[in-house]
């Protein structure tokens, strides 16, 4: 079975850090682009982060440009969100999903994204 599960959420004060997980079981991110996304009460989901199959190509969303680096270990067949200067706007559920085509650049989070977690909630108190 095909799974992603996240982890690492958690409440923390504006400015701390947190770092989310993205393991997948069943199967080998090797050759998957990987996607973070958020999605806050009230809002559409949006794109923060994506990473290609190899790891040389990084993408961010401009409100996580400095703050968040994405990267991943295929040994370990996971994918990491490290989010530090955590800002109240930064609260919502984050989600990781395999990229159905191999993009990570501009647009890249309008491209199809398939096999999705079911989201680890980050809180930010303020």
């Amino acid at each position: 079975q095909v799974q992603l599960e996240e982890s690492g959420g958690g409440l923390v004060q504006p400015g701390g850090s947190r770092r989310l997980s993205c393991a997948a079981s069943g199967f080998t991110l090797d050759y998957y682009v990987i996607g973070w996304f958020r999605q806050a009460p009230g809002k559409e989901r949006e794109g923060d982060s994506c990473i290609s199959v190899n790891g040389g190509v990084t993408y961010y969303a401009e409100s996580a440009k400095g703050r968040f680096t994405i990267a991943r270990d295929n040994a370990k067949n996971t994918v990491y969100l490290q989010m530090n200067s955590l800002k109240p706007e930064d609260t919502a559920s984050y989600f990781c999903a395999l990229g159905v085509l191999p993009v990570c650049a501009t647009g890249w989070d309008q491209a199809p994204f398939d096999s999705w977690g079911r989201g680890t909630q980050v809180t930010n108190s303020s």
